[in-house]
């Protein structure tokens, strides 16, 4: 009976003396990830917004993280409430494309019908990728100017507010 318990008595401090191992994982288990910060989003949304203003426009800008999740959302007082939803359906078809909506528009001419019927997905101008060191960070979309080209020229603006903190991320 007393080897009985001290079997027991080792088998469960065996298992006891395991579970207080630290855990590990091996190198190849986790990647580091760029991802962009509040105010860098912020700054991004304040700057395609007020650009089109500038010229007249009252818009939406949405800027997604790399997930396609909205980070920010920013609507002149004037701008329709749909211009935000399109705002973010831009800047999601460049997150899936990696690509300028624009461009993913004209590369992809045979399939942008069947894309826009994906929820949460609108291959129209007017969203472009940010990028720092060659990292897709996420993408701003911008909506309510006459045109997809101005809502582009507005969300190139954006980015081009922040280009030198994007040029230098990480560094």
């Amino acid at each position: 009976m007393w080897n009985m318990s001290l079997q027991n008595l080792i088998r469960h401090g065996a298992w006891a003396g395991l579970l207080c191992l630290p855990l590990q994982a091996a190198a190849d288990d986790t990647i580091g990830t760029r991802l962009m910060t509040l105010p860098l989003a912020v700054d991004i949304a304040r700057g395609a917004v007020d650009a089109c203003a500038k010229a007249g426009y009252q818009v939406s800008a949405v800027v997604v993280d790399r997930s396609g999740a909205p980070q920010v959302v920013m609507r002149d007082v004037y701008a329709s409430r749909f211009t935000t939803d399109i705002a973010e359906r831009k800047a999601n078809a460049v997150v899936m494309s990696g690509v300028s909506s624009a461009e993913f528009r004209k590369n992809r001419a045979d399939i942008v019908a069947e894309m826009n019927e994906i929820d949460g997905i609108l291959v129209l101008d007017g969203g472009l990728p940010v990028r720092a060191a060659g990292v897709l960070l996420g993408a701003v979309g911008v909506s309510g100017a006459p045109g997809g080209d101005k809502d582009e020229a507005c969300a190139r603006a954006g980015l081009d507010r922040v280009q030198e903190r994007l040029d230098f991320a990480g560094d």
